[in-house]
């Protein structure tokens, strides 16, 4: 097989698909690897059975797609309807990431990114709740004498669990919000005495909004768009200064105002409240986020590309379950139901 790597075009994306170890381990086993620092991208999309991406194409990649080609990468498709409408006219293969399933029911290419992410978001949180970021001029954890920031956060899957174990680290008094009342007594086993939980409904949100100094949001609905738990008229519950990290902006957000931003324009404001909407935000910590990305990505790039991916697929169901378009099909239930669109299952052995 001919397996492509484009370089990532997305603003500020210092990722890559492929490790060097990858690319040996793909030649020995007889297959082809075109990279783009040594192809032309023409090149690359013209010949590659097997293209190997970490963010969605953009629309200068979209001509370049064509019927049969297979693509591996994140697409999030439930967040933007252009990009499901011109993939799927392509007549492409699109092997989502985010919705390949493990063999427990978890999700393995996107753990590793939702880790970076959950850590990075307080990272990125303290610096813009100083105050020439505009933010409410707070030291996430206080001094003696002086209280920490309360961090707020919406989730407590992988995102949530990273945030909360770096902002109590920071010392910082912080909340967890969750539907499911099994997970918080999961996080209330192994989180410290900083961290409480709170099960998630709307008299409860209101209340953490008023005392939120940084919120997080890292709510996940597998392939669909994230619930909008914060609306714009909630906003003003919360403090001048105050500063929101939407991590599932790139599911479309959970905070009604949040809109894709990038690392060289990351911050907003609205109703005096600093939004940092980073679409790619382990796309900044390309280094580690590319080991990481790779170290689980890889297997099953060079399972598709020995068995060829319907075999792949059969084989591994969880597989099968991140295939979101098949020539010209959406195979993706909550993306075809977000935008009304047909939905038909893929049966990789049919």
């Amino acid at each position: 097989m001919i397996v492509g790597v484009p370089t990532e075009i997305k603003p500020d994306e210092y990722r890559v698909a492929l490790l060097p170890v990858g690319a040996e381990e793909l030649t020995r086993h007889g297959h082809r690897v075109l990279i783009q620092s040594g192809a032309g991208i023409d090149e690359i999309f013209a010949q590659a059975d097997l293209v190997i991406k970490v963010k969605e194409p953009l629309p200068a990649e979209w001509p370049k797609l064509r019927a049969g080609q297979i693509l591996l990468t994140y697409f999030h498709f439930a967040a933007n309807e252009e990009l499901t409408r011109a993939v799927l006219s392509t007549g492409i293969t699109a092997v989502a990431y985010e919705t390949l399933r493990g063999a427990k029911g978890n999700l393995p290419c996107l753990t590793p990114m939702s880790e970076v992410a959950g850590r990075m978001s307080i990272q990125q949180g303290a610096k813009y709740l100083e105050r020439p970021q505009e933010g409410r001029g707070i030291l996430l954890g206080g001094v003696p004498g002086v209280p920490p920031a309360d961090i707020v956060i919406f989730g407590g899957g992988v995102v949530g669990k990273n945030a909360a174990q770096i902002a109590a680290g920071f010392q910082a008094d912080v909340s967890i919000l969750d539907i499911n009342v099994d997970r918080l007594r999961y996080l209330e086993d192994i989180m410290p005495a900083n961290v409480n939980t709170l099960f998630s409904d709307r008299h409860t949100v209101r209340e953490q909004l008023m005392k939120a100094d940084l919120l997080i949001g890292a709510v996940l609905i597998e392939g669909a768009r994230a619930p909008v738990l914060v609306k714009e008229e909630d906003l003003k519950l919360m403090k001048p200064g105050a500063v929101i990290i939407d991590v599932a902006v790139d599911q479309g957000g959970c905070v009604e105002t949040a809109r894709p931003t990038t690392h060289s324009d990351p911050t907003y404001i609205v109703n005096d409240v600093v939004h940092y909407c980073v679409a790619n935000m382990p796309g900044a910590v390309g280094r580690t986020s590319t080991y990481a990305l790779c170290n689980v990505t890889f297997p099953y790039a060079l399972r598709i590309a020995n068995h060829g991916l319907n075999a792949a697929c059969t084989a591994d169901p969880g597989l099968a379950h991140a295939v979101n378009m098949s020539a010209g099909k959406l195979t993706n239930r909550a993306v075809a139901e977000t935008f009304g669109l047909a939905y038909e299952e893929y049966l990789p052995g049919a």
